[in-house]
Order: structure tokens, then sequence, then C-alpha cells
């Protein structure tokens, strides 16, 4: 752990607190700043709903007053959770084809019988802000130019914001989604990083010693409480991705009561890695917009 960890605030345990809700903030004032001094250019983030899942309304939401905070702008495109597949796919088509439009995030899931694929393909890698589509996973794998997801990039930001050292280290991601545990591994790994990373996940043979290896932990298993005191080396940095709902309401893949007497570093569920991804989107975007803009 760096010695910059001294000034941060700490668990009950003894732990640093890695607050995503602060970093957010930070970031977004950070990208504010950055857009002003660039001259206000106009950079737009789309996002498509489709349906009306709660959840995914306040997502979609959030994202966009953040968006707005951030200096950047929010258009909304929302669809009936009786359109059709060749309706969304039209709707993602002419964001695709707009060149006011910098950023797309299309909110999955979508509704039963829509395929979510044919949809994500339409979208090109400079716009793919959500670091989703087969493309955007290709380049990230062959180290070209191209949107990182925006969740594993936002544990790569905590790490860097907390003091956690990745080089030299080595790294447990507890999952094997392409959503977050593949492209973290890849994160984690790459030059800059220099990690030696471990992919594990729910089959994993005696996954608690696997884990006590490591110094840092980023469980994205979405298995509640997977994680607990016993499968953290003392001292380690341990990442919190995973989201259930329980008869105790949402919590993570970490036990955060046991593993915060233990870690050196851990994040809260909630206020962790989910307003990070909100972060790394904004970031992301403008991003895009340089890519557009030949910068």
């Amino acid at each position: 752990m760096s010695s910059q960890q001294s000034d941060f605030e700490r668990t009950p345990g003894g732990a640093v607190l890695m607050d995503g809700k602060r970093l957010r903030d930070e970031l977004i004032v950070s990208l504010r700043s950055t857009i002003a001094a660039a001259g206000d250019p106009e950079v737009c983030l789309a996002t498509v709903l489709v349906g009306d899942d709660k959840p995914s309304q306040v997502y979609v939401k959030s994202k966009g007053k953040k968006a707005v905070e951030a200096g950047l702008q929010s258009r909304h495109v929302g669809l009936g959770a009786d359109s059709t597949q060749s309706e969304v796919e039209a709707a993602v088509r002419e964001l695709v084809e707009d060149p006011g439009v910098h950023g797309i995030l299309v909110q999955l899931p979508l509704p039963d019988g829509l395929d979510p694929e044919p949809v994500l393909d339409l979208i090109p890698p400079e716009k793919d802000v959500d670091g989703l589509t087969e493309r955007s996973m290709g380049r990230l794998v062959r180290g070209k130019l191209g949107h990182a997801p925006c969740t594993p990039l936002g544990v790569m930001r905590l790490l860097d914001r907390y003091g956690v050292e990745t080089s030299g280290r080595n790294a447990v991601v507890v999952g094997r989604s392409t959503l977050v545990g593949l492209p973290q591994v890849l994160l984690l790994g790459r030059k800059g990083a220099d990690a030696t990373v471990t992919l594990a996940h729910s089959r994993t043979s005696d996954l608690a010693a696997v884990c006590r290896d490591a110094d840092i932990i980023v469980a994205a298993a979405g298995i509640a409480r997977l994680i607990g005191a016993e499968h953290v080396k003392p001292g380690a940095a341990v990442i919190d991705v995973g989201i259930s709902r329980t008869e105790d309401g949402i919590v993570g893949d970490v036990d955060f009561d046991a593993v915060q007497a233990v870690a050196g570093a851990v994040t809260p569920m909630p206020g962790g890695t989910g307003p990070m991804t909100i972060a790394c989107l904004m970031e992301n975007t403008y991003a895009a917009y340089g890519m557009m803009q030949g910068s």
C-alpha cells in the first residue's frame, strides 16, 4: 500500500475506504474543466432505453444528469416495451449515422424477445463508449485505440486514486463475464498496469486459497458475499463489482463487514464501483469526441 493512503478515510477495521462517489465527482469536475478549456465543444452522449424497467430508468436518468454536470450534451431515446427488433435497430442506426452524436449507450438488458447482439453490432468502435461490442473487445485485446468497458476501467481508476500498486503485484479476478471479468484481466495485465493476473470463478477449486495469494481481488461473479475474510490476504485491496438482490436488500460479492477488518483497502457497496462506471462513461464519451475529431 502507498504511503499516501494515510490521508484517506478508513473503515472501522482500518482498511482504506475506496469511495467511488467521491472519485466520480472529482472526475466529473475535472472533465468539465477540460471541456471548458477546449472551448466547450458540443459533445453528445446518446442513451437508448427500451421498455419500462424501473432500475434501468433510474440508471439512465443518472447518466444523463452526470453528463450535463460534466459539460456534455445528453440525448435520450426511449422506446416502448412492445418495440420490435427492427424498430430498436432503426433507432440505434439513426444515432450511428448522426455526426453530432459521439457516444451511444444501449441500456441492457433489453426486454424479452429482443436480441441485443445485432443492436450492439450496429455501433462503431468510435461511438461504443460502453465498450461492449466485439470490435471494442478486439481492440482491447490487441492494444489498439478504443474504449474499455466502463466498470473495469472504473476499477483501474480506483486503484490508481487510492494508491494501490499494480506493477509486479498478483491480482485475482473472480468472474469471467465479457462485461467485467475478461476485460478486467486485460486491463490489469497490460503494459503500464503490469500485474500478474489469475482469472477465477465460482467453480475454481479452493477459491479461498487462490484469492489469499492475491494483492488485489476484483470480485465480479454476481454471487452474494462470495468473498469473505478467509479469502483475503492481510493488507490486500478488495474491489466489489457484484450486485445481488437478497432478502437483506442489494449486496455485493464481498462480505464487507468481515473483509474490511483484514483488507488494506476495500470498496463499499453501494458507493464503490457503481459511481465509477458512470464517471468512466463520461470520460469515454469525451475520448470518442476526440477520436472522431482525429485528435
